[in-house]
């Protein structure tokens, strides 16, 4: 992480960048339900006795999408949990407040990817001490049947969103993201992944936020020709049952390393429904379960689950 540049926030940033989610939010579901003749999100909206509250748009059973989710939330805390604090112990006991817009969709067909963004703002206030304040996000990709032009084209997006800021973005949080997605104690990779940053300050508040911005706006021009692409392409028993054991993989991943869900349920700021929105409506876990070599299945795993460099950039 850099403080280098960080600068003081004021009710005026934190508002702006609120307003931003928001209508990330509304933009990310709509370009979604377009895919689906009948279903739709569905909204809940929530609020917290301590202060903050979210949005959470589910939507389920649907013709391409069987089940997604697109949340907003804004919570606030009087005392950081031990995930928040595990690298940067100075700002333990301080309050803090955090805002988002999460997403995981989980297609019908196989051939879909499943795919996963977060964009965030996190405000630290401490007594004794300025404010601290750092984004966060990314968005990442997790194929059963990999292919490879979407996985170029996916990097290609990544590349395009971090751009604008200089050349070595794409790279750094690129890296990042495929470390950070990494189920250690099974060796592999959640994905081909895509970005992933966190306590990002160091181009001042509205270069970050500029930043941040230009990640969350990535997401749909990233995933949604994909989507219109596969949604198509005919599957049977076979690939199902394939797509329901990789899911059990999102799940390990989700619930044993990921820092957000960590934080939610251990902040007890959020709320338990929408953090969990993330796991898939049907998965298995079928006792050693191997693909046989030299099928589609195994190829996942040898050409497309390896961290490679989609662009050939030579990193």
């Amino acid at each position: 992480m850099s403080n280098t540049h960080q600068s003081a926030i004021t009710q005026a940033n934190i508002l702006a960048v609120k307003s931003y989610l928001m209508g990330l939010q509304d933009h990310i579901c709509a370009s979604l339900e377009m895919f689906e003749p009948s279903a739709r999100f569905h909204e809940d909206a929530w609020d917290r006795p301590n202060g903050g509250g979210g949005r959470t748009r589910v939507i389920a059973e649907g013709d391409v999408f069987e089940k997604g989710g697109v949340n907003f939330s804004h919570v606030m805390g009087d005392k950081l949990p031990p995930s928040a604090t595990a690298d940067r112990p100075e700002l333990a006991g301080g309050r803090f407040e955090a805002m988002g817009v999460s997403l995981v969709m989980h297609p019908n067909n196989p051939y879909i990817p499943t795919s996963h963004a977060n964009v965030r703002l996190f405000v630290v206030h401490k007594e004794g001490m300025e404010s601290v304040w750092w984004f966060g996000g990314g968005f990442d990709l997790t194929p059963y049947y990999g292919f490879d032009e979407d996985c170029t084209h996916w990097h290609q997006t990544a590349l395009a969103a971090c751009e604008p800021f200089g050349d070595a973005y794409y790279d750094r949080f690129k890296k990042w993201c495929d470390e950070y997605f990494y189920l250690k104690h099974r060796g592999e990779p959640r994905g081909i992944g895509g970005l992933f940053f966190d306590d990002f300050s160091e181009l001042g508040f509205e270069g970050s936020f500029e930043f941040m911005q230009s990640v969350g706006n990535a997401f749909i021009n990233a995933y949604q020709p994909i989507v219109a692409k596969r949604l198509e392409t005919p599957y049977g028993e076979r690939e199902r049952d394939f797509q329901l054991n990789r899911r059990g993989r999102y799940v390990e991943f989700n619930l044993v390393f990921d820092r957000g869900t960590h934080f939610g349920l251990q902040s007890g700021a959020g709320r338990t429904e929408s953090i969990l929105m993330s796991l898939p409506p049907e998965v298995k876990w079928g006792y050693d379960y191997k693909p046989e070599d030299g099928t589609q299945e195994a190829h996942l795993l040898t050409h497309f689950l390896t961290n490679k460099d989609w662009l050939n950039r030579g990193q």
